[in-house]
């Protein structure tokens, strides 16, 4: 159930998956393998398939990796995106290769003609483009000295390049405006968001490594995800895509706004804790993680995972199911009452036995 009022966006649709218009934000990632090697890419697309990603991003540096792309997508199961920088022929490459939707860069594509002639082919057929500005690759936003200034040179920057496509009566559009720094982000967002209807991808771009980054997209994505900004996200870390892609599950069930059907709720431990919590709830996150299906869950599942009973058994009450430790014992719960107890050495087998009986019981 979604609690945040979303600004109404454009649907798009991207190879059979539709962002915007009020659709669920899709989940997306890039992969990191060298686009030359086809079968490696389809590999790890592969496993984020089976992550739960939902739209994945392919760098195209060069042609040879451009002609690729109708081998990759014979092997996929997700819309594939086509990173193109520098040089517009790559991107008129991938679309002949049958390319789901294109990711151009307008501060390296080149001049406008070229863009030109860019949207007329994507437009013939019917592919979608991202505008994906990047302060990175932007010239006018280096010689910013405040985040305001930045902000506006990014959806400026982006409003330039809308047009250019609007101009041909192109209008399956969606734009990014990524920086590293989450204040300018969250303004280039905002002001994009108050002039155009476009769905918007969110990121917060070279966020860092799997700790620190993740830490930096939550900040920065939660602001604009809270204001009801953002139609797809990606969580970029340096760290193996499958990472990125259950983060961001991660933080939008935080949020109330998708599920990746398991909900853990668990205490920090303290001295009342008289089992090894940690290594418990590290192992039935673990578990559930390579579960299949339980994205597909009609509910989400939330489980109680407690190391006293100080406040474990208020919190398992509000669980489907939990236990809240005590000394030598745990107090299982179901649906706000007491079932039984369970050693503290079965609590993982007990916790992943109901979780394969509820998925039964969702069909």
């Amino acid at each position: 159930m979604e609690f945040y009022k979303r600004t109404h966006t454009k649907k798009v649709n991207i190879g059979g998956v539709t962002i915007g218009g009020g659709s669920p934000v899709a989940i997306q990632s890039m992969t990191n393998t060298n686009s030359r090697d086809w079968k490696t890419t389809v590999k790890q697309i592969r496993q984020l398939e089976e992550a739960g990603c939902e739209i994945i991003r392919v760098s195209l540096p060069d042609m040879e990796s451009a002609c690729n792309v109708s081998k990759i997508k014979k092997h996929i199961k997700i819309p594939l995106v086509a990173d193109i920088h520098f040089d517009y022929r790559i991107a008129l490459e991938a679309l002949k290769q049958g390319i789901d939707k294109l990711r151009i860069n307008p501060g390296n594509i080149g001049s406008k003609d070229k863009v030109e002639i860019l949207v007329k082919e994507a437009k013939k057929a019917h592919i979608p483009i991202r505008i994906g500005v990047n302060a990175g690759s932007l010239k006018e936003a280096h010689n910013c000295l405040d985040n305001l200034s930045r902000a506006k040179a990014l959806a400026n920057a982006a409003m330039e390049h809308v047009k250019i496509l609007e101009k041909h009566k192109f209008e399956d559009i969606v734009v990014s405006l990524k920086t590293s720094n989450i204040d300018t982000t969250v303004r280039a967002y905002k002001i994009f968001a108050s002039r155009r209807n476009y769905p918007l991808h969110l990121g917060i771009t070279e966020a860092g490594s799997m700790f620190s980054g993740t830490i930096k997209s939550a900040a920065g994505l939660g602001i604009m995800l809270y204001d009801g900004i953002g139609d797809t996200l990606r969580v970029s870390l340096t760290a193996d895509p499958v990472e990125e892609v259950k983060m961001a599950y991660s933080l939008l069930q935080s949020m109330e706004l998708r599920s990746c059907g398991v909900e853990i709720v668990s205490c920090p431990t303290c001295s009342r804790c008289q089992v090894d919590l940690i290594k418990i709830v590290s192992e039935v996150e673990k578990k559930t993680s390579v579960m299949k299906n339980l994205k597909k869950l009609s509910k989400p599942i939330k489980i109680a995972i407690m190391g006293c009973i100080v406040n474990g058994p208020g919190e398992a009450k509000d669980a489907d199911f939990g236990i809240a430790g005590g000394k030598d014992v745990g107090i299982l719960f179901k649906n706000g009452e007491i079932v039984g107890k369970v050693k503290p050495n079965k609590w993982i087998q007990k916790i992943i036995s109901m979780i394969k009986s509820y998925q039964d019981l969702q069909g």
